[in-house]
């Protein structure tokens, strides 16, 4: 069963999605994320929030994802890309993901891609406000992948909320339940796992 998370950047998809591969065992359930995907972009990044827009569609190989989810549901183990935050490049390397009879794809614009969308078997959104979005992002960027905090408020505002608004957002109807990301994540697991249960 293929289970998609998403949610605009920010929203605490990330931390939905982990939280439920915990929960259910990484023996039986595989993490697969959007952010492995990105095009090499090394060749033309300039700065944080320059020539290249991270938050639309063409920045990822959707055609290479929804690839691996077809091998996956045909019992195949993948090689998944390893993209380099730093340097912005796909590097040679890859990370092998094993079948499991769970694999939950977690990533901002998989609900806006019909080729990703119809391999998903159940779709789960979770939802934040815009202020708690950027608030996360601006500790993920410059804490975890050591970017300029003034960067990351101006990629914010040029790229991040527009393409949330035309891609992301919209992408909220294709869901099949809708969880709050601001508050304590437990309830919605235990609801979500509750549900996945049942339609076992």
């Amino acid at each position: 069963m293929i289970l998609g998370i998403s949610g605009g950047s920010g929203s605490g998809k990330t931390t939905f999605a982990r939280a439920v591969q915990e929960k259910l065992g990484t023996e039986r359930c595989s993490l697969l994320q959007q952010d492995a995907y990105y095009h090499d972009h090394s060749d033309r990044f300039d700065y944080d929030g320059g020539s290249v827009n991270f938050d639309h569609p063409d920045a990822i190989d959707f055609a290479l994802l929804a690839q691996h989810l077809e091998e996956l549901r045909a019992g195949r183990s993948v090689e998944i890309p390893v993209y380099d935050f730093a340097t912005h490049r796909r590097l040679e390397t890859t990370q092998t993901l094993h079948v499991r009879p769970f694999v939950l794809v977690e990533g901002m614009l998989i609900f806006s891609q019909q080729v990703v969308r119809e391999s998903l078997d159940v779709k789960v959104f979770i939802a934040a406000s815009e202020k708690t979005r950027l608030r996360r992002r601006l500790c993920r960027d410059a804490l975890e992948r050591g970017r300029d905090p003034f960067g990351v408020e101006r990629q914010f505002a040029e790229h991040v909320k527009p393409m949330h608004d035309l891609f992301v957002e919209p992408s909220k109807a294709y869901a099949d339940q809708v969880y709050s990301g601001e508050g304590l994540m437990e309830p919605h697991i235990r609801d979500f796992l509750r549900q996945l249960g049942n339609a076992l």
